[in-house]
């Protein structure tokens, strides 16, 4: 019995996918998506309480990728400032770029254009504030630990940071860019991202 409670779940989170790529969170309604499903839309429910819930379970994969993403560099895994000066920092921040878009594409495009009426539609702006926090943050624990870096930073400066790299998703998902070209324009964009926070931090 629960394999099929689990099946069923499998059928409605599969449909509703669909549905909000096809047309968004805001056109998609739970009638239809049970419909879809062969569930009868009390039923639906019984799995989501709601339809923002059920949006959210849709673009969990890459909610806890960005959010992995954000704690890997500057929150609770966040490495030292020093590691910027190297290669493998570089080729790091490639790689987990272009895994992030080649394994959440579909979803990182949902989640960025397709939000509007659900809780997540202000994702970008808040994500960035968080962001801004938690590298204002890092940047405290790394002058203590190197006090010959600069780290007097305007908040505005760290909050462009990551505005710029939600610039850069939404640009890299509206065209069409072949992997290799993608590959480049990243190296390209961080390369010169990594060299203006080089410039600024003095390392």
């Amino acid at each position: 019995m629960q394999v099929l409670k689990e099946d069923i779940r499998g059928r409605i989170l599969t449909i509703a996918r669909q549905q909000f790529e096809k047309k968004g969170y805001s056109k998609t309604s739970m009638r239809e998506i049970a419909e879809l499903a062969g569930v009868g839309v009390g039923n639906i429910y019984n799995y989501f309480t709601s339809k923002d819930e059920l949006f959210r379970e849709v673009v969990r994969p890459v909610l806890n990728a960005l959010e992995a993403m954000l704690q890997e560099h500057h929150g609770i895994r966040g490495e030292d400032i020093m590691t910027m000066r190297s290669d493998r920092y570089l080729k790091a921040c490639i790689d987990e770029y272009v895994s992030l878009i080649n394994t959440h594409r579909d979803l990182l495009e949902m989640l960025l254009f397709r939000a509007q009426g659900s809780s997540l539609e202000r994702f970008r702006e808040n994500y960035t504030d968080r962001s801004t926090e938690l590298v204002k943050g890092w940047f405290a624990s790394m002058q203590q630990r190197h006090p010959e870096i600069n780290t007097s930073v305007s908040d505005f400066i760290i909050h462009l940071h990551t505005v710029w790299m939600f610039t850069l998703f939404e640009e890299l998902l509206m065209h069409v860019v072949s992997p290799e070209e993608m590959e480049a324009i990243l190296h390209d964009y961080i390369l010169f991202e990594i060299q203006g926070w080089r410039a600024i931090i003095k390392i």
